[in-house]
C-alpha cells in the first residue's frame, strides 16, 4: 500500500494530462477549421441577404457577387496577382528587418540595466510617433521608392517585438539564469540556451504583433507613395469611387493578414517543441 502511493502520485490521470477535468481530450483539427470557419460564412450569408433583399444599398455597400466581379476584372488584367505580391514582399522584407532588430535591441535593454536607463525612454517616446508622421520624413529621406515603404513597415513590427523581448527578459527567473552561469553559460550562449527559451512565449506574441503592426503600416505606405500594391488599391478605389474594390482591398488584407499570422503559428509550434 505505501509503496504504490509515489507511483500514483507522480502518474498524471489521462483527464489531467488531457488538459480538462471531464476527460473530453482536444479539439480535433477538423473541429477548429470548421468553427473558424462558422462566423465568416454566417457574415457572408448576413451579407449576401442584406444586399440581395435590398436592405442596404450596393452604391455604398456592395454584394459580394460585385466584389467578386472586382476581383475577377483586376485578375484578368493581370493586376490582381501583381498587387497581392508586391504588398505581401514589402511586409514580409520590412517585417523581417523590424523583428530581428527588434529582437536585438529588446534583448539589450532587457538584459542590461545600463541601456535600459539609456535607451528605453527614447525608444519609448519614438514608439508613440503615428505611422502616417513616418511618411513625409521617410519620402524625404529616401524618396517614393521600395526604400521609404520597407522602412516604415520595418518601424512598425519594431516596437512590438522589442517591447515585449525587453519586458519579459526583464522577469526571467534568477534562479533559472545562475544555474546557467553554474554549468558555464554565459554572454550570448546563456541567452540562447537559457533566456530566450524561458521568454519565448512573449518573444512569439511580439511577432504575431509585429506582423499585424507591418500591415497596418504597409497601408499607410501605400495610401500616399505607391503606384502598385493593395494600399494603392484602396487610394485608388477611393478616388473613383469604386467601393467594390475598396471592399475587395479590405477583404485581401484580411485574408493575408491571417495567413501571415497562421504561418506564425505554426513556427510557434515548433518552437516551442524545440526550445521552451
Amino acid at each position: 500500500m505505501s509503496s504504490s502511493a509515489p507511483t500514483t502520485a507522480t502518474k498524471p490521470s489521462r483527464d489531467t494530462r488531457a488538459g480538462t477535468g471531464s476527460g473530453i481530450g482536444r479539439p480535433s483539427r477538423l473541429t477548429v477549421v470548421l468553427g473558424g470557419l462558422l462566423l465568416p460564412v454566417l457574415l457572408l450569408v448576413a451579407w449576401q441577404l442584406a444586399t440581395s433583399l435590398g436592405w442596404v444599398s450596393t452604391s455604398q455597400f456592395p454584394s459580394p457577387e460585385m466584389v467578386w466581379d472586382a476581383g475577377v476584372d483586376l485578375a484578368n488584367r493581370g493586376l490582381l496577382g501583381l498587387y497581392i505580391a508586391i504588398s505581401t514582399q514589402r511586409v514580409l522584407v520590412g517585417f523581417a528587418i523590424g523583428a530581428a532588430l527588434g529582437l536585438l535591441l529588446g534583448a539589450v535593454v532587457g538584459l542590461s540595466r545600463r541601456w535600459d536607463i539609456l535607451l528605453a525612454p527614447t525608444l519609448g517616446a519614438i514608439r508613440a510617433v503615428p505611422s502616417l508622421a513616418w511618411v513625409p520624413l521617410l519620402i524625404l529621406w529616401l524618396k517614393i521608392g521600395e526604400e521609404s515603404k520597407i522602412t516604415l513597415i520595418a518601424i512598425g513590427a519594431f516596437f512590438p517585438v522589442y517591447t515585449t523581448v525587453a519586458a519579459a527578459l526583464r522577469h526571467v527567473d534568477r534562479q533559472l539564469v545562475e544555474a546557467g552561469r553554474a554549468f558555464g553559460l554565459s554572454g550570448v550562449k546563456l541567452f540562447t540556451t537559457v533566456q530566450l527559451p524561458a521568454v519565448l512565449p512573449s518573444v512569439i506574441s511580439g511577432l504575431r504583433l509585429a506582423l499585424a503592426q507591418s500591415w497596418l503600416f504597409l497601408v499607410a505606405a501605400e495610401l500616399i507613395a505607391a503606384s502598385m500594391g493593395l494600399g494603392f488599391l484602396l487610394s485608388e478605389s477611393g478616388n473613383n469611387g469604386r467601393i467594390d474594390r475598396i471592399f475587395l482591398a479590405i477583404l485581401l488584407l484580411a485574408v493575408l493578414g491571417k495567413l501571415t499570422d497562421a504561418i506564425i503559428g505554426q513556427f510557434e509550434k515548433w518552437a516551442v517543441r524545440k526550445w521552451a
